[in-house]
């Protein structure tokens, strides 16, 4: 299937690893030109040899989605490189795990500035050439998190579903502009952020992440973790043309972990 991704622009945040590098390596493999953007130079540009020897087009931009000003940069220098940006991908690492009377205020403030006004400001930045050219892709990783609160993680369920909720609003505010808004929400996948995270709740309960791996295999109906790969080819498949009529999804890829009838 041709997903009609050949020469449009994206803009993949937090690409440099885990489901942002997955997320812009389907991308590229269909064609795209990809900006990644992530904190770490040296992980950032291993990302981008290793796209750009597969035969695609990757250009990188260091930057902190946390900071309104790195948002506008990483707009600008894409803008700049390739053209107008087609397809967003907001995507950032978690927030620290813990329960509600370990976080501090400090720990909220962060969390929201990564988690939910991050992508605020990056819709800012490429809704108005979207809008212009009647077409545009706008994919939000989040989490399971958002729609089945997991223990011990009060930040990621709070404010993943803030982000669902304000990209279920925009997905009706920009529909007939030929703009589609959607999230993503991956389940336990072998990535660095789930070994971490293994790692925190493993040092909390007083048991090994191995246990802890094998506590969410056995929730899990395909009884493994997903694959970044996975996840990355149902992101191209919403951003290509044969998408354009489902927005306002949020969209599980999570072996059937969520138990939910909706």
């Amino acid at each position: 299937m041709d997903l009609g991704l050949r020469d449009r622009v994206a803009v993949v945040a937090a690409g440099s690893k885990g489901l942002g590098r997955a997320v812009a390596g389907a991308l590229v493999a269909e064609g795209a030109k990809v900006v990644l953007c992530a904190r770490g130079q040296e992980a950032l540009a291993q990302a981008c040899r290793e796209l750009t020897d597969a035969g695609g087009r990757c250009h990188t931009v260091v930057a902190d989605v946390a900071l309104p000003s790195d948002v506008a940069r990483v707009i600008d220098e894409a803008q700049r490189v390739f053209g107008p940006v087609e397809i967003l991908v907001t995507n950032s690492g978690g927030p620290k795990a813990g329960r509600f009377e370990t976080l501090t205020p400090e720990d909220w403030d962060a969390a929201t500035r990564v988690l939910l006004t991050s992508v605020v400001n990056f819709v800012h930045a490429v809704l108005p050439s979207m809008r212009v050219n009647k077409w545009g892709r706008i994919l939000n990783v989040t989490s399971i998190a958002a729609k089945q609160p997991v223990d011990g993680l009060m930040l990621s369920n709070s404010l993943r579903a803030g982000v669902t909720a304000f990209a279920r609003t925009l997905a009706s505010e920009v529909a007939a502009e030929g703009i589609t808004v959607n999230n993503l929400m991956p389940g336990y996948t072998r990535t660095e952020r789930v070994v971490d995270l293994a790692d925190q709740m493993a040092a909390a309960s007083g048991t090994t992440p191995a246990e802890i791996v094998t506590r969410w295999e056995a929730e899990i109906p395909m009884r493994r973790l997903g694959e970044p790969h996975e996840f990355g080819a149902l992101a191209a498949f919403l951003a290509s043309d044969q998408a354009a009529y489902i927005t306002g999804q949020s969209i599980a890829v999570d072996g059937g972990w969520i138990r939910g009838t909706f």
